[in-house]
């Protein structure tokens, strides 16, 4: 299992908040970190887990196909954040 979902399942998120996470993910990143944030996960977990996408960005690739969602809506996504 992916680390990113297996952190989120360790805090009993559930399979449709985590879907529901990486389609807002994929569509507007800066309302990911908003439901990121309403999920009660632990600041350290958290951290943990934002550690571990800095350090490994292609799991969110990972966790995206495990989701089976579409990976270059996140890719344009962060195109256009970055522009």
């Amino acid at each position: 299992m992916n680390p990113i979902i297996a952190i989120l399942k360790k805090h009993n998120v559930s399979d449709e908040k985590i879907k529901s996470l990486f389609e807002a993910l994929t569509d507007n990143p800066m309302m990911a970190m908003s439901l990121v944030q309403q999920l009660g996960i632990p600041p350290e977990e958290l951290k943990k887990m934002m550690g571990t996408i800095m350090t490994q960005p292609q799991l969110i690739k990972e966790a995206t196909d495990e989701l089976g969602l579409d990976f270059a809506k996140v890719q344009e996504a962060k195109d256009k954040l970055n522009k």
